[in-house]
């Protein structure tokens, strides 16, 4: 497929992406490539590797990556990948002192230093030195943690840019991890993404969120590698998305980072949900809820009607993007107009796509 697309920058006059890019199965290979591995990816909480030794294993963009507090106390992202014969390092997630390959039994310090062979006597023109485990780029931030696995990538205070700021860092980062639960989705994960770039479905497909929600004051701005979308909330709303106190105590913001990291801050907690591809059109929605003390009795009641309003949600999103690619296999259909009130952050997230998948040069 040539992926030399033309995008019209106007929102007025653009036409959205052709259907090909969400059912051709080619593509996602070069979405792998050009996108998910050159793109800062959540992978995990500071919290799993908060002590020296603390370790958690990951993939990114099918890159087997082990992340480690190191015994110097410094945070890695390294190869979970055996130099010998491509065994795994490193497991699930825990605390050691040394990491020890599940095949041959080689060993490596934390900061990917090989210590030791067994039964490697009399091999030639061989050094430990040489056989480091490759390192990745990795941060944190909101005490989450990220990783690049594109050894020349910007920092990620270039793609979050003044985000910081709008999220009320204090706050979300005081919060801890209270739920997580995940969903298969038969859509390409392009699909899904658009879904939750606009409000302009809500009236018709969420009547419960729209019973919460002050629709005619819904609003999209759209920012450098991320969007947002204001979604203040009716005085007289049935209260299933609860208020709290201050500037934010009487709205919800939904926050994206392109490509596939959601951030969903309410009143009194916050969730991410991160998309992951997992075929052409098969798609896996990761969500993870934090609130501040979890383990309260009152909190642990809210959490679960969060997360009863959340499903309820989900559920109504999963049947419409089903539907959606369905609809896009169709011959009669390729591709379609923007909605120049509704659907500037979905105009915004092509963009960012087509630029990343344009041939170099």
């Amino acid at each position: 497929m040539n992926f030399d697309i033309a995008f019209e920058e106007r929102l007025a006059s653009a036409t959205t992406l052709p259907s090909a890019l969400y059912i051709d199965p080619t593509v996602l290979e070069v979405e792998m490539a050009k996108v998910f591995r050159r793109t800062w990816q959540l992978v995990g909480r500071a919290e799993q590797a908060a002590s020296p030794g603390q370790f958690f294993t990951c993939t990114v963009a099918d890159e087997p990556i082990v992340v480690a507090r190191g015994l110097d106390d410094k945070l890695r992202a390294l190869s979970n990948v055996c130099r010998h014969r491509a065994g795994p390092v490193a497991s699930g997630e825990g605390s050691c002192q040394t990491f020890r390959c599940g095949y041959h039994g080689w060993r490596y310090a934390l900061d990917g230093r090989l210590l030791a062979t067994p039964e490697f006597d009399g091999v030639e023109n061989f050094g430990k030195e040489e056989q480091t485990l490759p390192q990745f780029p990795v941060e944190s931030w909101l005490g989450l943690i990220f990783v690049n696995t594109d050894s020349t990538a910007r920092p990620l205070a270039e793609t979050i840019g003044d985000l910081t700021e709008r999220v009320s860092p204090g706050r979300l980062g005081s919060m801890r991890l209270a739920a997580r639960k995940e969903w298969t989705v038969q859509c390409n994960w392009k699909v899904y993404v658009d879904n939750y770039l606009e409000g302009y479905h809500i009236p018709i497909v969420h009547p419960g969120l729209m019973q919460e929600l002050d629709y005619a004051r819904y609003r999209t701005e759209t920012r450098g590698s991320y969007s947002v979308q204001h979604a203040p909330l009716k005085k007289s709303a049935p209260g299933r998305v609860r208020r709290g106190s201050g500037a934010a105590a009487d709205q919800a913001q939904y926050f994206w980072i392109f490509p596939n990291l959601m951030l969903n801050v309410y009143p009194d907690n916050f969730s991410t949900n991160l998309i992951l591809p997992l075929g052409q059109d098969r798609t896996l929605t990761i969500f993870e809820w934090f609130f501040p003390d979890p383990d309260r009795p009152e909190v642990r009641q809210s959490l679960r009607e969060t997360i009863q309003f959340s499903d309820e949600i989900q559920r109504e999103d999963i049947a419409i993007c089903e539907a959606v690619q369905r609809g896009l296999r169709s011959q009669t259909y390729q591709s379609g107009r923007y909605s120049v009130s509704r659907e500037s952050g979905l105009h915004h997230f092509h963009g960012l796509l087509v630029r990343a998948l344009r041939p170099a040069g």
